[in-house]
């Protein structure tokens, strides 16, 4: 396993086209694991996996957690050994951002709603370092988790809009045992509101059971549960077209919610099939 950290030394790193791109904040997890093994799997033993590894300030807002968020770059590294990776790009931000962009990508009407709401801007921010990333590293795929249902959503959009070359495989939420959806934020919460934070998991499953009897249902299930732990402050619960458009009859949908937990915010989803 190579470490790069300048775009020079990642471009003559990766001189055999990289087959697969896993790109994390770091602080990684059992979930940015499954991505590795899943990103070795499809580009089997003689095929190249790429994990970048980079911060990116152009999606936090002034108020978020940019300045705390964890960077564990050795406990990332051999997590990412173990998973068989062959590069590691961890740039710098002057690296990645040699002068303060004034070109970068707008990621049209859905980056307003649901997340957008509460986090004006961080689409525009997480679609710019995504576009670089692609072509700084010409994956043949690109895999991200459905945790982060929105963006896997956005990303797909843009790639299917600008032509690129690559596929984005969506790969399942890794959750733990009790079913709190893995995250690297995780790490900020008490005991206590670790125990707070399963409603986000039972909302999200009460709705699903909730699915035959309609859309009406699965939001009636949801909030139930939710209403039973106060302490917990929902940003949004909503239902969804598997596109993140409007529902439109029965068929396959998505549940999402975005709450807070403490200091703490956090985001689900699961998939729906209606009635």
């Amino acid at each position: 396993m190579r470490l790069t950290q300048t775009k020079a030394e990642l471009r003559a790193a990766a001189a055999i086209r990289p087959r697969a791109v896993v790109m994390t904040m770091g602080a990684l997890h059992e979930g940015h694991a499954a991505l590795l093994a899943e990103a070795r799997e499809r580009v089997g033993p003689d095929g190249s996996v790429v994990l970048t590894i980079f911060v990116n300030p152009l999606q936090f807002g002034p108020a978020e957690d940019f300045d705390r968020y964890p960077r564990t770059l050795a406990s990332d590294l051999a997590i990412a050994k173990n998973e068989g990776v062959d590069l590691v790009f961890n740039p710098s931000r002057d690296e990645l951002y040699p002068n303060e962009p004034s070109v970068t990508v707008h990621p049209g009407p859905l980056a307003d709603e649901l997340e957008g709401v509460f986090r004006p801007g961080h689409f525009s921010g997480v679609l710019t370092v995504v576009s670089k990333l692609l072509h700084l590293t010409a994956p043949d795929l690109a895999l991200y988790g459905e945790k982060d249902y929105q963006q896997l959503t956005l990303i797909r959009e843009m790639v299917g809009d600008l032509d690129m070359d690559v596929d984005i495989v969506p790969v399942p939420t890794v959750r733990e045992p009790d079913g709190l959806a893995m995250s690297s934020r995780n790490r900020y919460l008490s005991e206590t509101e670790r125990d707070e934070a399963l409603v986000l998991y039972r909302a999200l499953s009460a709705g699903a059971k909730a699915g035959m009897n309609g859309p009406d249902a699965v939001m009636t299930a949801a909030h139930a549960e939710l209403e039973a732990v106060p302490s917990v402050k929902i940003d949004y619960l909503a239902l969804r077209a598997p596109d993140l458009g409007p529902v439109i009859g029965p068929g396959e949908a998505r549940m999402l919610i975005a709450a807070r937990v403490g200091l703490t915010r956090l985001i689900d989803n699961i998939s729906i099939t209606l009635r």
